[in-house]
């Protein structure tokens, strides 16, 4: 009489088969109490609320283990809501001196309520043409960022920013998330240019 049942069949590490059966009573999950458990205080530097586990406790995650996550579901399952939590989450954690966001919005309904956060380049890009700058601007930005840190002789960010505070001779470089719904709508329109700038950042 389950909606939906999860098999999961070996349980990694141990000779089980794991059936997992939804409660029949299901609890409201809220960002508030992601946000302000300890786990998202210990989360890392760019911690993402995800949401709840089964025993209920905090699910977070450290988008610098992960550079890059792909949202996937069918329409109406909770994509742009779990864009939305993420973005809100960073921004609960960051000021605009040690994050930055260039979000893409083809379908120009969700992102455009960010406009006018300091934290954002430029403003949300609605404009299909406008896409395919802002990647080559992020891009030139990648390069210059591996040539501060060949010069400053450090592997990445984290270890860059610590010389610049201890000497105080530069300014501390903020991280910068790109964020894009819709990325299939984009690949659909310009797929070759595109793809081959997203492997790049990606990668």
């Amino acid at each position: 009489a389950a909606p939906a049942v999860r098999i999961e069949a070996p349980v990694p590490g141990r000779a089980y088969v794991g059936i997992e059966v939804p409660n029949p009573d299901k609890s409201l999950v809220s960002l508030r109490g992601i946000v302000e458990s300890s786990a998202m205080a210990k989360g890392g530097v760019l911690v993402l609320p995800l949401g709840r586990n089964t025993a209920g406790h905090p699910v977070v995650m450290d988008l610098t283990k992960a550079p890059h996550i792909l949202i996937a579901g069918s329409t109406g399952s909770g994509k742009s809501v779990c864009i939305n939590t993420i973005i809100t989450g960073l921004l609960m954690k960051h000021g605009p001196e040690s994050l930055r966001f260039v979000l893409v919005d083809p379908k120009m309904v969700e992102l455009p309520g960010y406009n006018g956060i300091p934290h954002l380049y430029g403003k949300v890009i609605t404009d299909m043409e406008h896409v395919m700058g802002a990647l080559t601007w992020l891009l030139l930005q990648m390069d210059d960022r591996y040539q501060l840190f060949r010069d400053a002789g450090v592997r990445n960010i984290e270890a860059y920013n610590a010389i610049m505070r201890k000497s105080k001779q530069g300014a501390a470089l903020p991280f910068i998330v790109l964020v894009i719904d819709e990325l299939a709508d984009l690949m659909m329109t310009a797929a070759d240019d595109i793809e081959r700038q997203i492997c790049r950042l990606a990668q």
